[in-house]
């Protein structure tokens, strides 16, 4: 029995989770989102094994600091942010990277890459900035919503 309660120990220990966030969309100042909060709501799943932080060409310096003060690996493209990240989360979520996929955002657009990722057997997470930025159709695809700030 002890060994069985070790290896569930280390089971917990070892629960990789992606957490993606869609920076665009949820660092607004309507919302007052802090990365802290967001990186916490992801380790409440196991152990962040990617961490990124998805922003546009407009970023401001400070911003990027902030993300990278903040362990996030912070990816920045001059294109559309939700396709960039749609396409590296279904590109891990296929290499079996993580166990838990967690999305923080607003949008409807990553609708199918949860419901792909729970086809696949990753448990997923929608996390929301506020109740009024909340995707319901992100939220009831997912295994959990989350709410910041709650």
């Amino acid at each position: 029995m002890k060994r069985f309660l070790e290896r569930a120990i280390d089971l917990e220990r070892t629960h990789r989770v992606g957490l993606f966030v869609d920076g665009p969309n949820v660092l607004r100042e309507e919302f007052d989102v802090d990365l802290d909060d967001v990186r916490a709501a992801g380790e409440r799943f196991g152990t962040l094994a990617i961490t990124r932080l998805y922003l546009d060409e407009h970023a401001t310096p400070g911003l990027i600091q902030a993300g990278e003060a903040r362990g996030f690996e912070v990816v920045i493209t001059s294109g559309d942010v939700d396709v960039r990240l749609a396409i590296d989360a279904t590109e891990l979520v296929c290499e079996g990277t993580f166990e838990t996929l967690v999305i923080v955002s607003r949008d409807t657009d990553f609708k199918p890459v949860v419901e792909l990722a729970g086809r696949r057997g990753v448990e997923t997470v929608a996390v929301a900035p506020g109740l009024h930025g909340r995707s319901d159709a992100l939220a009831n695809a997912a295994n959990e919503a989350v709410t910041l700030g709650e």
